[in-house]
């Protein structure tokens, strides 16, 4: 899936294209869509009291936001193969764990960048305290990562294994 080394992000095949596709629309036919409803709402008059047009105004400047996000993350990335299947949690894992080696308080969630968060998983980013804590060990072993607060919070790999999408 994704793995960050410095300015490096690594994709899968699949990964890459869908990002190439998004960024492709957002530049293309996104871009004339949100010109057209600019337009109409700049029309409508006094542009001081034109919700329509801040709202379209404010949609273009997300949208040109993910289209700069995307077009760095696909000028830094390397196209790589999905994580062998072997236990060891790094991008692109699914990794269940269980807080203070207690086996009834467990957390499942997928180490990858925010490009693949779906509603399905909840997905922390290989940056994130809890990433750097867990990424490189194994199902069996202890990590440690720190909290908001300062305070340090122990978790046990229980397992991690490839997300499958």
């Amino acid at each position: 899936m994704t793995q960050t080394s410095e300015n490096v992000t690594w994709l899968t095949q699949e990964a890459y294209n869908k990002l190439k596709e998004e960024l492709a629309y957002l530049s293309g036919p996104a871009r004339t869509e949100i010109a057209a409803k600019i337009a109409a709402a700049r029309e409508e008059g006094d542009l001081r009291e034109n919700g329509g047009y801040h709202a379209a105004k404010e949609e273009q400047g997300k949208q040109e936001l993910r289209v700069r996000q995307l077009t760095q993350l696909l000028q830094n990335a390397k196209v790589g193969e999905a994580p062998a299947d072997d236990g060891i949690v790094e991008p692109g894992m699914v990794v269940t764990i269980a807080f203070d080696g207690d086996e009834d308080d467990t957390m499942t969630f997928l180490l990858a960048s925010r490009e693949y968060a779906s509603g399905d998983i909840e997905t922390y980013s290989p940056q994130s305290p809890l990433g750097l804590g867990v990424n490189g060990k194994k199902a069996g072993e202890d990590a440690e990562y720190e909290l908001p607060n300062g305070k340090m919070a122990m978790v046990r790999i229980l397992s991690a294994t490839p997300y499958t999408g």
